[in-house]
């Protein structure tokens, strides 16, 4: 009997521990999760921002280049006129 009133002790103890408050555990676990997800927020922001950047450097780029591009369009066709005219003239 003696063996059975500590078994049954024994068993209520665990039962009660397991029903213990994990209250503080569980506010630990979301502010964590919660600055997992801001810190998440962040970096995508900052992501976002550089490829904004780069996205407008990259245009920029694009413009230089259609300036340039017509800048020699320019260029050579003022040299085919000067070619033709050669030619006209038999040179």
């Amino acid at each position: 009997m003696k063996k059975f009133a500590l078994v049954a002790v024994a068993v209520a103890g665990l039962g009660l521990a397991a029903c213990q408050d994990n209250a503080p555990d569980n506010n630990v676990s979301t502010e964590n999760t919660i600055e997992t997800e801001a810190a998440a927020d962040t970096n995508a922001s900052l992501d976002a921002t550089d490829n904004a950047g780069v996205a407008a450097d990259n245009a920029l780029d694009a413009a230089g280049n259609a300036v340039s591009n017509a800048g020699n369009a320019v260029e050579n066709a003022a040299e085919d006129v000067a070619n033709g005219q050669d030619n006209v003239a038999g040179r």
